[in-house]
């Protein structure tokens, strides 16, 4: 069952490819904010997967977060969700990231289930507009 509660970890080693400076979001060689934003929400929809229906997953509806310190490549990065409410189908986490010196981001995130198979059927349909 889905309950706040659900605490996980993810990690990832920054490569050349997660810099901001690959990624378009700046010109400095550092962990991108796209990148930590992808982390933040992969640790959270990993997190609750075990817990759904089959046929569901979720996605990202909403995000607010504080990238406050830089990470070269190389260095390691570890993402903690914990699953802080469930409202109907909105499920919210708590999310920080952090390196070997300590914190470099945290935030909220708020994913929504949906039917996988609905969802990408309606998705799809937009190249028929």
């Amino acid at each position: 069952m889905l309950k706040p509660g659900i605490i996980t970890s993810q990690s990832k080693t920054v490569t050349a490819g997660s810099c901001a400076d690959a990624v378009g979001s700046g010109s400095v060689h550092v962990f991108a904010t796209p990148a930590m934003v992808a982390l933040m929400e992969s640790c959270c929809a990993t997190s609750v997967q075990p817990y759904l229906e089959q046929g569901q997953t979720t996605v990202g509806v909403r995000i607010d977060i504080n990238h406050s310190a830089p990470t070269p490549e190389g260095m390691t990065v570890e993402c903690r969700s914990t699953l802080v409410s469930v409202s109907g189908r909105t499920l919210s986490f708590r999310v920080e990231v952090y390196d070997a010196s300590g914190m470099i981001g945290e935030g909220t995130h708020d994913r929504c289930i949906v039917d996988q198979r609905r969802f990408q059927t309606r998705a799809d349909d937009k190249h028929k507009v």
